[in-house]
């Protein structure tokens, strides 16, 4: 079983990764602001955190096994994330990522879509941005694993298709369930498949 540092362990995903981590036997420190928010589950201990103060963060997570970041990107800063983890210690890193920088055509990102919601492109094209300057940083084993299009509350069914760079869809379009795609994020840190790599998981 692994030691867990789980940043963002309030929030809509957060919450479904923490569960998914305690129910699998995994000990957990769920970080976040407002830690009284953090479900109270076997395994679990919530401390206050602040994704701003690199130092801090680093603090809270060293002696890990590994760190997941569930969090905004337009609530965070990419570079403070990256250099808290650094300062810990903690090699692994996972993130839970976007859609918008999945490929639907050859060269062509979903969040360049002539029909990619306004109201989401920012956070989007920050977590594209995020991705990229992943991609630069070879002292961490991070993952960044992107859910399909429609990534919202559901069943834990346990049935889904991983993909690499490229938007999953089928007949009934491009989604996944939060608590489908915790499923996939614990699996990675169980059995890692996709060390400094993204993935995608939907339907």
């Amino acid at each position: 079983m692994a030691k867990v540092a789980l940043i963002g362990a309030s929030g809509a995903v957060g919450s479904r990764l923490l569960r998914e981590l305690s129910d699998g036997g995994h000990t957990v420190t769920g970080i976040a602001r407002n830690p009284e928010k953090i479900v109270a589950l076997p395994g679990v201990t919530a401390r206050k955190g602040d994704v701003f103060d690199t130092e801090g963060l680093a603090d809270l997570i060293r002696g890990h096994d590994a760190v997941i970041s569930s969090v905004h990107f337009l609530d965070s800063d990419t570079d403070a994330l990256i250099e808290a983890v650094r300062a810990s210690g903690v090699k692994r890193y996972l993130v839970v990522g976007g859609a918008g920088s999945l490929e639907v055509a050859p060269g062509k990102r979903l969040v360049d879509s002539p029909n990619f919601p306004a109201i989401y492109k920012a956070e989007a094209q920050k977590g594209a941005d995020f991705l990229d300057r992943l991609k630069t940083v070879d002292d961490l084993d991070w993952t960044f694993l992107s859910p399909s299009a429609m990534f919202v509350p559901g069943e834990r069914t346990g049935k889904f298709r991983l993909g690499k760079d490229t938007l999953l869809a089928s007949d009934e379009g491009s989604s996944i369930s939060f608590e489908d795609y915790a499923i996939v994020m614990v699996d990675e840190i169980e059995k890692p498949a996709h060390i400094r790599q993204r993935f995608t998981v939907g339907y």
